[in-house]
């Protein structure tokens, strides 16, 4: 594909099949959206290619990031994840995802939907920027810390207005695709009307 957005690293194929088929693709599935914040989570800190690397490794030692089952992880299971070498091995952000996962159940509990909840911040339709170059696009947002703020207030951690917005972006809650991207178009074509 001609014209990928800068951020792509030129000759890297998983790079590239990321950017080419998932990011800014509008999700809707509330389960799949908490599983993407949690690994921006795991990123913090790191590339995100790192993360895409140990995806697939990340999900199997995560039970498929199933939160009911992440939310019941004991000792032994904490104990097997930080010597897991194909996976992030932070004390912290195993324990942010264990929380995460209570956290998130505990809206479901209350009856929201984490989809519902994360779609209503932009009225149900991506916000679609229209930046033609790397540099033009924020690392931040006012929405981007409003929607942390309210994360951490329900208990959840490693959701950072940074975070928070790459996983916008991921997620298309946000289009940021840049204009001369083929992916803008597309991506935006995507979004339930």
């Amino acid at each position: 594909m001609e014209n990928r957005c800068a951020w792509v690293t030129p000759g890297d194929a998983l790079y590239a099949d990321y950017h080419d088929t998932e990011w800014g693709v509008p999700e809707y599935d509330a389960r799949a959206l908490w599983e993407k914040l949690m690994l921006d989570g795991f990123q913090a800190g790191l590339a995100w290619i790192t993360i895409l690397r140990k995806r697939d490794t990340m999900r199997a030692a995560f039970d498929g990031f199933e939160p009911e089952i992440i939310a019941r992880y004991d000792d032994a299971k904490r104990a097997e994840l930080l010597e897991n070498p194909g996976i992030i091995r932070s004390k912290l952000k195993i324990e942010a995802a264990i929380g995460n996962a209570r956290a998130y159940l505990e809206m479901r509990d209350q009856g929201l939907d984490f989809s519902d909840y994360l779609w209503n911040y932009v009225d149900g339709r991506p916000i679609v920027n229209e930046f033609k170059a790397l540099a033009d696009l924020p690392t931040n947002t006012p929405l981007s810390q409003t929607i942390s703020k309210d994360l951490k207030r329900r208990g959840f951690k490693f959701v950072g207005p940074v975070i928070v917005y790459a996983f916008m972006e991921a997620v298309g809650l946000v289009n940021d695709h840049e204009v001369t991207c083929p992916r803008h178009q597309a991506v935006q074509a995507m979004a339930r009307n």
